[in-house]
């Protein structure tokens, strides 16, 4: 491998590295380009626009890689527990109201708050289940 190629590899190295130190999932694309350049300039021992050229091409292959491989993972929702989304956790589940539904809307409270309720005309103390979630707003119907 040529210097041109051992600075590519450097290069590759330490934006691997400031992905450590900055995590966000985006420079170790950037890093395996330069890596993949560093290999491509040491054998074939191409000059350095051609390089440039090379490097240019392979980051925007890996980061679109990236961005698939990692977008495909992060648009699982976790169905089973609903982390970070509180309301999507209470579907299905069935409470007593607090109130009477005035005018369709009403309250609930689940463990130590208190939720927004529409649905239809209920008493208080009537059982109710959660259908769906619109925004702070949990929409009910009869248990």
């Amino acid at each position: 491998m040529n210097h041109s190629g051992w600075l590519w590899a450097i290069l590759g190295l330490l934006l691997i590295g400031g992905e450590m130190l900055a995590p966000g999932v985006f420079l170790i694309w950037l890093g395996l380009a330069a890596l993949v350049t560093g290999a491509i300039v040491g054998l074939i021992g191409v000059g350095w626009q051609a390089a440039m050229l090379v490097f240019a091409v392979l980051a925007v292959v890996c980061v679109i890689i990236g961005r698939l491989l990692t977008r495909r993972r992060s648009e699982e929702p976790d169905a089973a527990t609903g982390l970070n989304d509180r309301g999507r956790q209470l579907i299905g589940k069935v409470f007593r109201l607090e109130a009477t539904m005035n005018g369709g809307e009403g309250r609930i409270r689940v463990g130590d708050s208190s939720w927004r309720v529409i649905g239809p005309e209920l008493l208080a103390g009537t059982e109710i289940k959660v259908v769906r979630v619109e925004g702070a707003t949990l929409v009910v119907e009869k248990a």
